[in-house]
């Protein structure tokens, strides 16, 4: 008994590495967002393995220790969550002298025990390109309202609307209809016919304003991974009118440099997925890696940017928005990086976790700030 409780605890110790270490292969990169996303899991589960048996002494002490241990690591994105949340605040509204009186916290350790499906907005599936359909979530309030034009992630190869929706519900009670779009995907379909696609979402929106209740002079665009790099593009690039700014979820924004250098293998094949995408390999295909990179595009008319990433992420490194960030500095561009230490990739899958719940509040933030 005394062998299976330290072996046991011994795994979950060496699970809760993945909340300060970054995931070296695929599942285990998937396994991250779950244990620094719904810590409370874990932590409860090391718990009751520690009181459990606890008359036997076999091993008794590195039992102790190791679970100990565990729960450290498994607490310490709640604990780091908190205390970016001390000043989260005060840190957006220096950017954009936000006059937002909004009283919800940057992070409340009650939510952790919330569930992410617990306001679900009923969506309208509508036809607004050839094949292509978004998912419409109405803002609950009456009035015309803006709107948040949605571009998932996948690779640019898979993932569809219906990817990450409670972000979109909860937008939706908050005030702002939500357009979560399809696109075409690759390798059939090639930059830039997802910005072509994204183009023909705007010109949709604006057409049917009246019965869908948008105001059309308040757009944002909100991309994910694959879809961030598309929302970053279509906001740097083509100008739509009445868009108010561009969240970008840990997107990859500069092409060129993501080529260079490759996420491991183990976890995907980065410059296989950017071929299929672009057409090519670097060296084939030069000016469509440029063509394709958000950061070429950055200048001193550039829209406000809500950069949003993890330092664990193992899919898109976080040298991409630290380059954005640095560029959009560089143009005195107004833009927030939110950087999330222990995250990884997708760690918004549960927005009331240590990390979705950060990133929650900034992005509702983002919008009050730039929709005005």
């Amino acid at each position: 008994m005394g062998t299976i409780k330290l072996s046991l605890l011994i795994l979950l110790l060496l699970v809760s590495l993945l909340t300060i270490f970054k995931a070296p292969a695929y599942y285990l990169w998937l396994a991250a967002i779950v244990v620094s996303e719904f810590p409370l899991i874990f932590i409860c589960l090391t718990g009751l393995l520690l009181i459990t048996g606890f008359w036997i002494q076999k091993y008794q002490l590195a039992s102790v220790i190791t679970g100990v241990l565990a729960i450290a690591l498994f607490i310490s994105p709640i604990i780091r969550a908190y205390l970016i949340s001390i000043t989260l605040k005060q840190n957006f509204d220096s950017v954009f002298e936000s006059k937002d009186k909004t009283q919800d916290k940057a992070f409340s350790f009650l939510k952790l025990f919330s569930s992410s499906n617990k306001t679900n907005v009923r969506y309208q599936s509508l036809a607004y390109s050839n094949d292509l359909k978004l998912d419409f979530y109405p803002s609950q309030l009456t009035e015309k309202r803006p709107c948040v034009i949605v571009v998932h992630g996948g690779s640019w190869s898979s993932g569809d609307s219906k990817q990450l929706p409670e972000l979109n519900s909860y937008l939706a009670t908050k005030g702002y209809n939500v357009a979560s779009i399809n696109y075409r995907l690759a390798p059939k379909y090639q930059a830039p016919l997802a910005l072509e696609d994204v183009k023909q979402a705007f010109a949709y929106l604006r057409k049917n304003a009246e019965k869908l209740n948008i105001d059309t002079n308040n757009f944002i665009l909100l991309g994910r991974s694959a879809g961030a790099q598309i929302a970053l593009l279509a906001a740097y690039t083509q100008h739509e009118k009445g868009l108010k700014g561009v969240i970008d979820f840990y997107g990859p924004a500069d092409m060129i440099w993501g080529y260079s250098a490759p996420a491991s293998k183990l976890v995907m094949d980065s410059r296989g997925v950017m071929e299929r995408y672009l057409g090519g390999t670097y060296k084939a295909v030069p000016d469509k890696y440029a063509a394709s990179s958000p950061i070429e595009f950055v200048n001193k008319q550039t829209l406000p940017t809500l950069i949003i990433h993890g330092d664990n992420d193992v899919l898109v490194s976080p040298i991409h928005s630290r380059k954005l960030d640095e560029k959009l500095r560089q143009n005195d561009i107004k833009h927030f990086y939110l950087d999330v230490p222990w995250a990884t990739h997708g760690f918004d899958y549960n927005i009331n976790g240590p990390g979705g719940q950060l990133s929650t509040y900034v992005v509702e933030r983002f919008l009050n700030a730039v929709c005005r």
